[in-house]
């Protein structure tokens, strides 16, 4: 048994909160209402009568499947392959998903996500310049 890479169960648990988001945004427009609205009504204009809220968590989960699956131009890019980028866009798309009532749930896998890859930063894990590869194995010297 080998390794567990953290970065890629990471990006595969983005990816299914990312187009949990996307959904749920969508959802969104059509029945618009915040999460916490139980508590007070003050949040309501995000999401009507126009769709900020929305508008933004769909923008979001876009975003951020792209980054986890991304298309031939931005694979291998610093933008990529940066673990520092996913621990700082994480937290902002959290809160918007946060709030849209719809989104509660993609905002707990997006939570899940940022701990793993906590981990993995923490570890010194490196994400691979070709999406979904392993890591080569440094050369230890062996004779």
């Amino acid at each position: 048994m080998g390794r567990l890479i953290k970065n890629h169960w990471a990006r595969l648990i983005v990816m299914t909160a990312a187009a949990y988001q996307v959904a749920a945004a969508i959802e969104g427009y059509f029945w618009p209402k915040i999460f916490w609205d139980f508590l007070t009504t003050t949040l309501d204009g995000a999401v009507k009568p126009i769709p900020a809220l929305q508008t933004i968590n769909l923008l979001l989960g876009i975003s951020m499947f792209l980054l986890e699956w991304p298309l031939p131009w931005i694979a291998g890019s610093v933008i990529h392959r940066s673990l520092e980028l996913r621990l700082v866009l994480l937290p902002l798309t959290i809160l918007a998903a946060s709030l849209l009532y719809q989104a509660t749930n993609p905002a707990i896998y997006y939570l899940v996500a940022m701990v793993v890859y906590f981990w993995a930063y923490s570890e010194g894990e490196l994400i691979c310049a070709k999406p979904w590869t392993l890591p080569q194995r440094g050369g230890r010297g062996r004779a």
